[in-house]
């Protein structure tokens, strides 16, 4: 290991900046930055060289190119140790550049903030990224830095070593350096497919940042963690959290299912879920009026469940919600009265966001099978009144049309094959994630009973058609009298002559939202 002399600083980012520039120059290393950063450090009345000083080509082309030199790029990729590359070197007045600070043009921040197609462009990075990974390629002999957080450990291992960098903080440095290179050309080739209304590249990567590390994923022999991906979508992953243990991968998962959910409604609503289905769903006059008639759904299943609102939380919820033993309560806001009310519960987790997720911009969907990734449009699909095409003899009241929008978005949300019985926008029975449709309408129907409900009078909706009358019999066996379903099964005829002969009111969506 040999001390660092020479140091390129590039960055957009200028956070840490001039105390890493201090210690630097401090410990002998001699500083070469680009035109803003240069200005930043030399402003900190410290030493440093301009680029077009070591070039002897001034910055052109509106900033374009400036490091893109042999100067450069020979400084960093030439192999410490080998003569012939020492002797070109030498004979080409290049000297070793020992130590690469780059950060990158914003691209990911300017697209979030809605820039036009000009400005996005310009915010594309080209010389950060080429000498980036000119760095880490040379790692045996070069450090390269991409991120502010990672000053200290440079620091760091200077201190223990006279002024060097361990191999071993090298290597892990520059695996870093090829991940954010990789992150950022993730996040230019999903913009510029989104511009050309591309929803599926010839190539396509997937790319974030490290959140958080959690304990294990689904079990606790799997291991697990959160990335953010940048996009500008309020939800779990940019939640707070203000309280409680730390979040486990199941929390997470059904956190976002609650969240994603009451994201749907414009009123107050609440959403009780376990293990990513609701087992409660209302619509209320405030926060305590949804959480209240949601718990009444499934109150055995809402034990340890994950509780979510689309409205900031009260004191008054909040006492409430500490009556029941409760993993996670998510909302966008909690008044103080609430968070010290919740405080008294030291595991109970507390997310705050600064809105809802947006129901008609959901991104894809991602899932790997052996050898690769099935992807997907989100199921950002909703129906409106005058979509639902009657298709029996009985019309649907007004209070049942409500209704029934109401247990077909519930439905969106829970495994399929799902069953949703409603009463006066409150789900009474849940059937989910049955082989057979018929099964989720008796479990449905049982889990009312158990709860002290009646489906007799309910709506009822199910996630998609029924294939054959008897699914649709067992339901008004249940005691449902409305129904509202995709239809587009070749036994459609026959399901409505069924529902006629009971007397149901059924309506026909056009739209499935299978769950798996």
């Amino acid at each position: 290991m040999t001390p660092l002399r020479r140091a390129l600083f590039s960055v957009s980012d200028k956070t840490g900046l001039i105390d890493f520039a201090k210690f630097l120059s401090a410990a002998g290393v001699e500083l070469i930055s680009t035109g803003g950063t240069a200005k930043a450090i030399r402003d900190a009345g410290l030493p440093v060289r301009e680029v077009a000083d070591v070039t002897g080509f001034p910055e052109m082309l509106d900033g374009r190119v400036k490091t893109l030199h042999p100067t450069i790029h020979g400084g960093i990729l030439g192999v410490r140790g080998n003569a012939e590359h020492e002797k070109i070197m030498a004979d080409h007045k290049i000297a070793p550049i020992d130590l690469i600070v780059v950060n990158l043009y914003p691209f990911e921040q300017t697209v979030a903030a809605d820039a036009d197609f000009a400005t996005c462009i310009e915010n594309i990075d080209i010389g950060g990224p080429a000498m980036i990974r000119s760095a880490a390629k040379n790692h045996a002999g070069v450090t390269v830095v991409v991120d502010a957080a990672d000053y200290a450990v440079v620091m760091d291992d200077m201190k223990a070593n006279k002024g060097a960098v361990t191999d071993a903080t090298r290597k892990q440095l520059a695996a870093r350096a090829y991940s954010r290179t990789a992150a950022y050309d993730t996040a230019i080739s999903a913009w510029f497919a989104g511009q050309l209304g591309e929803d599926y590249p010839r190539w396509s990567t997937f790319g974030g940042k490290l959140k958080q590390t959690l304990r294990y994923g689904e079990n606790p022999h799997q291991t697990a963690a959160l990335y953010v991906t940048g996009e500008k979508r309020e939800g779990v992953a940019s939640a707070v959290q203000v309280q409680g243990k730390e979040l486990s991968y199941n929390n997470l998962n059904d956190t976002d299912a609650a969240y994603e959910l009451v994201a749907e409604f414009t009123t107050p609503a609440c959403a009780i879920i376990k293990h990513a289905n609701p087992c409660g769903v209302a619509l209320g006059a405030d926060c305590l009026d949804a959480y209240t008639k949601a718990l009444t759904c499934d109150p055995v299943s809402a034990f340890g469940g994950i509780i979510a609102l689309n409205r900031p939380i009260d004191g008054r919820t909040a006492a409430k919600i500490t009556e029941l033993f409760t993993e996670v309560v998510i909302a966008p806001g909690a008044d103080d009265e609430a968070k010290a009310l919740f405080a008294k519960k030291k595991n109970l987790r507390l997310l705050i966001t600064d809105g809802l997720p947006n129901p008609a911009t959901k991104g894809k969907a991602v899932r790997n099978v052996a050898g690769g990734y099935l992807v997907q449009g989100g199921d950002n699909g909703r129906v409106t009144k005058t979509e639902l095409k009657v298709v029996t003899k009985v019309k649907p009241t007004d209070q049942q049309i409500d209704d029934m929008l109401f247990a077909f978005t519930v439905c969106k949300h829970v495994k399929s094959n799902a069953i949703i019985y409603v009463k006066n926008g409150v789900t009474v029975g849940i059937g989910a994630g049955q082989m057979s449709r018929i099964d989720s309408a008796r479990i449905a129907r049982t889990k009312a009973k158990e709860a002290g409900l009646s489906t007799e009078g309910s709506v009822v909706a199910s996630d998609a058609f029924f294939p054959f009358p008897d699914g649709l019999l067992t339901t008004a066996e249940a005691g449902a009298i409305a129904v509202i379903q995709p239809g587009g099964s070749i036994k459609d005829e026959d399901v409505i002559a069924a529902a006629d002969e009971k007397g149901l009111a059924m309506v026909f969506t056009g739209m499935r939202h299978f769950r798996h």
